[in-house]
């Protein structure tokens, strides 16, 4: 009745839900790090780690983009 195509939850999951989790995790980063007083040092460090694995995805998508317009 209610059809869906596996691409079509793949995409949605990867574009949508990823990144609404990835966010998830900054407010929990940032939660954690205020509960247990990291100080400025230790919630930069902590942020610097989770933004970089957040700032690679941003670049894998836009990777993506550009080989898929211009190589194919």
């Amino acid at each position: 009745m209610f059809a869906i195509a596996a691409s079509t939850v793949t995409s949605w999951g990867l574009y949508v839900l990823l990144p609404i989790f990835i966010a998830f995790l900054f407010f929990i980063v940032w939660d954690i790090s205020k509960k247990s007083e990291a100080g400025r040092a230790g919630t930069f460090w902590i942020f610097l780690a989770l933004g970089a694995g957040f700032v690679g995805f941003l670049l894998k998508l836009l990777l993506e983009v550009a080989f898929q317009r211009w190589f194919i």
